[in-house]
């Protein structure tokens, strides 16, 4: 099988498991927006679970799996099997050790974090002490959750991508049976939240493991630390940490400033980032972890050719998705708040802040889509220091931005600044990948991308003369409002789809061949 189509395959694969775990995190936020709305209650809670989920989109989900999959991969294509089990038993037994004293910290000096990185929440009375209170609580799940990347590194490597890509699912059933069932025996009902998230973590851990040990990879301990491959990843982890992690350390950048805003800014920042989230974790993310095993197992061979070919394939993909994305999730960003999350506690005034925020955040999906699966192509030539340096200077300027832009548009200001930030790492990604393996078919990416917005402009048009057809700002009609965005998704796809087959579009041809190929076999 050609790495193109493991590729397809692989991102097919996550992009379903995805799929229904985002659809279960819409219906979670569904659930906390209508019981808790937005205020001081849900200020604190996102800001909490804003700090071990920065951990683990920097650490476990970020640095680790760059750090670990290339290293990983590698051993097992060049040493076997033997090796590669002893390495990842090793580094799972170190894992657990580092994470044990990195969640006993945080649990200890929880009162300092908070303070330091939500200073705005010490002006209202408790808000403060509830933050402070909900992140000791959740702290741990850092320490399931980088022990499940760990595992996710392994199966991804192994080409079993469904089991890592569902088990969030489980974090979000968890949280939804906890708001809904044990909020009543709290005295601060959000309480039960954070008890779902830590439920969540310890089921997603435990569901890792049978795979692996059905895959010939039990997890065993192994105290083997002088292991040369450790001491590589360890390495590759320090500099991988920023390098992945930069959008997540903006976000919380904007998280920390939002604080200082009007009370329900946080909120509005995190429900955007959910929703702007739902086409990253659908496809963004699933073509990253599917490009990066075939990447690093061509860098290992040597394979510079066919490692450009892979990448090529990745970032096209990613477009010929994420442009219409963009457009879809601009002009449809309130009429998605008010279908989904506007009834109860969350009026038609939350409505609008938040669709604010998810407007200025859907202009930058193409630049963290591309970022995402850039700079692990640099990881997999064990390059660390030139995401780093693009990531320090994305960094600044999403402060600089952020400061100049959140007087005038408040949270919506910071939102943009993110977007800003994004569209300069990528740039930066993009020209010093090519001074450092040569041409990688810019051109065609180029080409890609410009066939994407021609065939996105008639599709937002007649989106939005459909959406005009139902008053979002009107509490209920949800069978109508569902029935005009449903429809209005519908007719954007089929133009889209329409239009970029009348460009010929290299992603259609090759989706659709891939497809009529699969279809095939089957009847056969």
């Amino acid at each position: 099988m050609s790495e193109k189509r493991n590729i397809a395959r692989a991102a097919g694969i996550l992009g379903s498991a995805t799929m229904l775990s985002r659809i279960m995190g819409m219906v979670r936020d569904m659930v906390v927006s209508r019981l808790f709305g937005a205020g001081l209650a849900t200020d604190a809670f996102f800001a909490a679970f804003q700090i071990p989920s920065m951990l683990r989109r920097f650490f476990a989900e970020g640095a680790l799996t760059a750090a670990f999959v290339p290293t990983f991969s590698a051993t097992l294509n060049q040493r076997g099997e033997g090796d590669a089990r002893e390495l990842a038993n090793v580094c799972f037994t170190l894992l657990t050790i580092v994470m044990a004293f990195i969640t006993l910290a945080g649990v200890i000096f929880s009162p300092w974090i908070v303070g330091v990185m939500f200073p705005g929440f010490k002006a209202v009375p408790g808000k403060f002490e509830l933050t402070v209170f909900l992140n000791r609580m959740m702290f741990p799940y850092i320490f399931f959750i980088s022990l499940v990347a760990l595992c996710m590194g392994i199966l991804n490597t192994l080409r079993h991508f469904f089991t890592p890509a569902i088990s969030t699912v489980f974090l979000n059933i968890s949280m939804i049976l906890s708001a809904l069932l044990l909020r009543r025996f709290f005295e601060v009902p959000i309480i039960a939240l954070a008890a779902g998230v830590m439920i969540g973590g310890c089921i997603q851990l435990i569901l890792q493991l049978p795979v692996l040990w059905k895959k010939g990879f039990p997890i065993r301990l192994s105290f083997r630390f002088r292991n040369p491959e450790v001491r590589r990843i360890a390495l590759l982890m320090l500099p991988a940490t920023f390098g992945v992690g930069v959008y997540y350390l903006n976000i919380t950048v904007s998280a920390i400033l939002a604080s200082q805003l009007p009370q329900g800014s946080v909120s509005y920042l995190y429900y955007a980032q959910r929703l702007f989230e739902f086409p990253q974790g659908l496809f963004t993310v699933s073509v990253a972890q599917a490009v990066l095993p075939s990447m690093s197992k061509q860098a290992a061979e040597g394979n510079v050719d066919g490692m450009k070919e892979s990448l090529k394939f990745g970032l096209r993909l990613t477009l010929f998705v994420t442009i219409p994305a963009m457009a879809g999730l601009m002009v449809c960003s309130t009429p998605i708040f008010s279908l989904i999350f506007m009834g109860g506690a969350f009026d038609y005034a939350q409505v609008t802040n938040a669709a604010q925020a998810l407007f200025y955040y859907s202009l930058g999906l193409s630049c963290v889509a591309l970022t995402r699966v850039l700079a692990p192509a640099f990881y997999a030539l064990k390059d660390t220091r030139t995401p780093v340096c693009t990531a320090f200077a994305s960094f600044l300027l999403n402060v600089i931005f952020s400061l100049i832009l959140m007087k005038p548009l408040l949270h919506g200001g910071l939102a943009l600044a993110t977007t800003l930030s994004a569209l300069v790492n990528m740039l930066l990604l993009l020209w010093l990948l090519r001074r450092k393996i040569g041409r990688y078919g810019g051109r065609g990416i180029v080409a890609s991308a410009v066939k994407a917005l021609i065939a996105s402009l008639p599709m937002a048009v007649v989106v939005v003369y459909i959406c005009r057809l139902a008053d979002w700002s009107q509490l209920g009609h949800k069978l109508l409002k569902t029935s005009v965005l449903g429809g209005a998704i519908m007719c954007g796809l089929l133009i889209y789809a329409g239009a970029s087959r009348l460009l010929r579009s290299e992603e259609a041809l090759e989706l659709s061949g891939l497809i009529r190929k699969k279809y095939g076999r089957r009847r056969v």
